[in-house]
């Protein structure tokens, strides 16, 4: 199928605005690439500090020829996503050394959970746990003994943080290994209800608790199609997973022989390995990231990608905008509804077809770049689905047909004619506004501000009965720079209720939203941030606000509201405690939301 050429215009005007900064990344990791990686240089002590721990395998590493495996592992058992990972290091050992080979684990990384931070003091660490995740892969590898590098890791900021680490040090191949969702509890529609009834007191806490227990039971990631399922997606459709890899559950057969299976491709694609010199800088250029945009779309994924997604180019040399989204969204069909953008989970999604099917439709629909080089070779082989063969992993040509067209749906099809995400802009700024949940009559809102400094604001504000008639709930002072941009999903019941009443409500904020984030309009990482005396700080109480999410606009209709004064606020609150004053730097230095909000100073533009 000949490539969609609005597609093609994108990925032409990414690569023309990349094109010093990718040069300059690609002379950087070919000039390591070439010296190659130290082991073999390092004086007898050095070494002998390198191998001390390896036991069996110190001969072998001690030689010097065969390929050596770093592992950085996310791994924790407080979160059922990366408890998973307590087993994969012994097995990517076992097969290395079978495959004449070695293995060691380079370094661990923290992995901090939204679910249990929301609202907490917690989550003003959150977005920044990705750049600290960057810097620790780094420390992990920068001992250069490694000849690829295999990355465990799965929720929010996580594989945005590991991908960042995986550019940087694009000289070497990465292969990244899931752990896979939990099977299914109690639905996510059921769980949303509960939590709904408890927001307006017909339950209580006892019958909240046993709902959320009984949603969250096992190990793996959560099933609805949140960020953390957002990012495995994500890495299928940018070729660093096996194909099929994504959604298969934990403790299984098959998730095991996967493990194993991306332990051999690591091996394969080193540099003197059987199926050619693979570098992770190479696979993560301008089409790897036009396809992630697609899957993106296509999916109805998380809004924190849209921070993510740049952070991440951005390590590669690359530079996305907020148009680049906006453009991708426009051409491309929304195939998939996915809790909360639908009642199914991902094992629903995955048992339906999955991304197979799906990235095989695009690929025929010319939404995607075929060629775009993976760790398999290119993007086609991704059409396929792993199965058991014995003990080993072989891959069968994937579903040509949805197995369930209430979850999964053909290019041709659709749900939507067009992705699920919209950039917004006007004289409040930029910010984007996921409309993939959000039924049409909704996205257009135009009604007074309600304006609040914090999210317990607003939730004490409705328990006082003071949140009647339509409005624009307007919170504020929550971007990177002012407390670290938490995200703001605690509002989702509050807000949810308001709008079941019959008001018409949307958000607007310089926060975030997590990938839970649904049926509210909420125009989210709206830049500049009132933190930067951004017009979002000129916002009072009354203010007309208007947000059409079909034109693509987010404005204040009043007159002469941009011409006051951005209001300032003390946020000394947000630099103590929970560690947040070791995060000072982190705010002080992070970037526009519109440019991923890092901390990170890699080559930019300028």
């Amino acid at each position: 199928m000949t490539l969609n050429s609005d597609l093609l215009k994108v990925t032409e005007r990414i690569i023309t605005r990349s094109n010093d900064t990718r040069q300059a990344y690609l002379d950087k990791i070919n000039r390591a690439a070439e010296d190659g990686p130290r082991r073999a240089h390092l004086s007898c002590s050095g070494q002998a500090h390198a191998y001390a721990g390896a036991g069996p395998d110190q001969d072998r590493l001690a030689e010097g020829r065969a390929p050596n495996l770093g592992i950085v592992t996310a791994y924790n058992d407080m979160l059922s996503a990366h408890a998973p990972f307590a087993t994969y290091p012994d097995l990517i050992k076992q097969i290395a050394r079978d495959e004449g080979a070695t293995a060691q684990v380079a370094g661990g990384v923290p992995a901090m959970c939204d679910g249990v931070t929301q609202g907490e003091t917690g989550m003003e660490l959150s977005l920044f746990s990705r750049d600290v995740i960057a810097l620790a892969s780094s420390v992990a590898l920068s001992h250069n003994t490694f000849d690829a590098a295999l990355f465990l890791g799965v929720c929010d900021k996580i594989v945005p943080g590991l991908v960042i680490a995986a550019a940087s040090f694009g000289h070497i191949p990465a292969v990244f290994l899931p752990a896979g969702p939990m099977t299914s509890g109690l639905s996510n529609d059921e769980k949303a209800k509960v939590r709904t009834q408890f927001a307006t007191g017909e339950v209580g806490r006892k019958e909240l608790m046993a709902a959320e227990m009984a949603a969250y039971h096992g190990p793996g990631t959560c099933t609805f199609y949140g960020t953390a399922n957002t990012n495995q997606m994500l890495m299928e459709f940018m070729g660093l997973h096996l194909p099929g890899a994504s959604f298969v559950t934990p403790h299984t057969d098959l998730r095991d022989a996967l493990t194993a299976e991306g332990t051999r491709r690591a091996l394969a694609i080193s540099k003197d390995g059987s199926a050619g010199f693979t570098p992770a800088g190479h696979v993560l250029d301008e089409k790897a990231f036009v396809n992630g945009l697609v899957g993106l779309m296509a999916t109805g994924g998380s809004t924190n990608l849209v921070l993510h997604l740049p952070a991440m180019a951005r390590a590669a040399g690359i530079i996305l905008t907020l148009e680049d989204f906006a453009d991708i969204s426009a051409i491309v069909p929304l195939m998939a509804r996915v809790y909360p953008n639908g009642l199914a989970d991902v094992n629903h999604f995955h048992a339906a077809g999955g991304l197979g099917y799906m990235i095989g439709e695009l690929l025929e629909a010319g939404l995607l770049h075929p060629d775009a080089k993976t760790i398999m070779g290119d993007l086609t082989a991704y059409t396929q689905d792993p199965k058991l063969d014995g003990n080993r992993v072989r891959w069968e040509p994937g579903p040509r047909e949805s197995l369930n067209d209430k979850i999964l749906r053909p290019a041709s099809d659709p749900f939507q004619k067009t992705g699920g995400l919209v950039q917004l802009s006007g004289n409040m700024g930029q910010g984007v506004i996921k409309v993939s949940a959000v039924d049409p009559k909704h996205h257009l809102i135009e009604a007074p501000a309600r304006v609040f400094h914090d999210q317990d604001s607003v939730k004490a504000a409705f328990k006082a009965g003071e949140l009647e008639g339509d409005m624009i709930v307007v919170v504020r002072f929550q971007g990177p720079r002012a407390n670290g941009m938490p995200e703001l999903h605690g509002l989702t019941p509050t807000l949810s209720v308001l709008q079941q009443r019959g008001q018409r409500v949307a958000l607007v904020t310089d926060g975030r939203m997590s990938g839970a984030s649904g049926k509210v309009p909420a125009a989210i990482h709206v830049a500049p941030e009132a933190a930067d005396g951004g017009p979002i700080a000129r916002i009072r109480d009354g203010d007309i606000i208007r947000l059409d999410a079909d034109k693509g606009t987010l404005e204040v209709i009043t007159e002469g509201a941009m011409d006051r004064p951005a209001v300032q606020v003390d946020l000394s609150a947000n630099t103590d405690g929970m560690g947040r004053e070791l995060f000072e730097t982190f705010r002080r230095a992070a970037r526009p939301a519109t440019e991923g909000a890092s901390t990170l100073s890699w080559r930019r533009q300028p």
